[in-house]
Formats: C-alpha cells, sequence, structure tokens
C-alpha cells in the first residue's frame, strides 16, 4: 500500500446511526446478545445504541462496518474525500418520489 494510499484510508469516518445499528442486526437476523457477543459489548450496549443514548467508539464503529461488508449490509462508511450525503439522499428521495407518483397514478387509473 502506497503512502497516499494509507493517508486516504485513515481519513475514512464510520459513522454508525442508531436505525443503522439496529438494521444490521436485523439483516443478520441476530438478536441484541448475539450482535453483543460478535461485537464483544454487553448487551445493554448494543440497546444504548440502537436507542441513541450512547454511539459507539471509534474502534467498534470500524469493527460494526467489517462486520456489516462481511453480510453484505449495504451501509458504505463516509470518507471525508467524498462529497456529503447530500447527493446520494437527494437522489434516493427521488427514487422513492419517483416510486410515490406512480403507485398513486395506478391507483386513480384503476
Amino acid at each position: 500500500m502506497s503512502a497516499e494510499q494509507n493517508k486516504r484510508r485513515r481519513r475514512t469516518t464510520y459513522i454508525w446511526k442508531p436505525e443503522m445499528i439496529r438494521a444490521l442486526r436485523e439483516h443478520m437476523d441476530l438478536t441484541q446478545r448475539e450482535l453483543a457477543d460478535l461485537l464483544e459489548v454487553r448487551q445493554q450496549t448494543i440497546s444504548e445504541w440502537e436507542t441513541g443514548l450512547h454511539t459507539p467508539h471509534r474502534s467498534t464503529q470500524k469493527t460494526l462496518t467489517m462486520v456489516a461488508e462481511r453480510a453484505g449490509f449495504p451501509y458504505l462508511p463516509k470518507t471525508s474525500e467524498t462529497p456529503a450525503d447530500s447527493d446520494s439522499s437527494q437522489q434516493n428521495g427521488e427514487e422513492t418520489a419517483g416510486r410515490v407518483n406512480a403507485d398513486a397514478a395506478d391507483s386513480s387509473g384503476a
């Protein structure tokens, strides 16, 4: 790995929001206890993350990302070199709006 790649790699920020942690757990079909055992934390810690009471430490967020990648969970870490999520969230919003409009057209045409 070149020095530039190593430098870029360190800029990766792992941001795990409560709903994403729960979605990962449900995607893997695990209980809070099973996910806690996998991450070597307490079940109560998983509960606190999922309710937003606490956030995982940076090292645990990295581990969550590695677990998500292995499980095929569609999660991408935010990096300082990529633009803000506004483009993707706008695109997702447009896709959702398109589906809603298509559903409305189907039901009004029936």
